[in-house]
């Protein structure tokens, strides 16, 4: 999918790249696969804001995606490449051969027409899901499960892949787009393929009215508020002396935050910063 640029006719389409959606081949989704998705503007239970900078945007319809891939040894046929407002890869839509209708990450290079299928036997083709026992090293995957039956957790956003790096025992090494190196249970399903829209992370908005439209708020820097908003406010200047944090004072650059006696811990083989 290439990428296209406009006329600076206007402020807002000077420095403005979109995707061409050549590859999208229906306007509007499956209406049986949709619900309505609740938007929260960024707020809690309690009606208090617990993520900022959201609110607003466009109302959206939620596609349901088959992400456990538990069709096992009923093949299917993609029927059309769609546009999923909710993240940043397509989905591909897959008529069953016994009349099931199914919503499924759309890999690169998936045409219409293609018939993919899961299981243990299924070919080491794109689009196809097998346990990872069955895919040979050296195999790039996507939509990788992270706990056996629970669906793909891992490797979704548009233009990942995982690498299967070695087998040893009941577990599968795979390396992640981020560097990590992660034991997975050779049971586990993942996908064969990289996910599409790969030149999703090169678009460029042009305007702020279109981050608004995505329901994205503007944030403000800390060192412009005062200091009774933010630690890093007030002053004259622009040093403050001291390292970056959040409005709550917790250190936001170069601080660990992760549990230090997470259980899941012992499944990582290498960690991300050690590339």
């Amino acid at each position: 999918m290439a990428l296209k640029t406009y006329k600076p006719i206007t402020p807002g389409l000077r420095g403005r790249v979109d995707l061409r959606k050549d590859d999208i081949t229906a306007q509007k989704p499956e209406k049986s696969l949709t619900h309505g998705k609740k938007n929260n503007a960024g707020r809690g239970s309690s009606g208090r804001i617990s993520v900022r900078h959201k609110g607003g945007g466009h109302k959206r319809r939620y596609r349901e995606i088959d992400f456990r891939r538990n069709k096992l040894g009923v093949p299917g046929v993609v029927h059309s490449i769609e546009y999923d407002p909710n993240r940043s890869a397509n989905i591909a839509l897959i008529f069953y051969v016994d009349g099931e209708k199914r919503y499924i990450l759309a890999p690169r290079d998936i045409k219409v027409g293609q018939k993919i299928l899961a299981g243990e036997s299924s070919p080491l083709e794109v689009g196809n899901a097998l346990p990872l026992e069955a895919i040979p090293v050296g195999f790039t995957v996507h939509n990788v499960e992270l706990t056996l039956g629970r669906g793909g957790q891992m490797v979704r956003s548009a233009g990942e892949s995982a690498l299967i790096a070695a087998k040893d025992g009941d577990y599968v090494a795979v390396k992640l787009p981020s560097g990590e190196v992660r034991r997975v249970h050779k049971k586990c399903y993942a996908t064969i393929g990289i996910v599409g829209n790969e030149d999703h992370m090169n678009v460029r908005l042009g305007k702020a009215g279109r981050a608004r439209w995505r329901g994205v708020r503007p944030s403000v820097r800390g060192m412009a508020m005062n200091p009774v908003d933010h630690p890093l406010g007030g002053g004259e200047g622009a040093g403050k002396g001291r390292n970056p944090v959040t409005p709550w004072g917790q250190p936001c650059r170069g601080y660990k935050t992760r549990k230090k006696r997470k259980v899941s811990s012992r499944f990582i083989i290498s960690r991300r910063k050690a590339r």
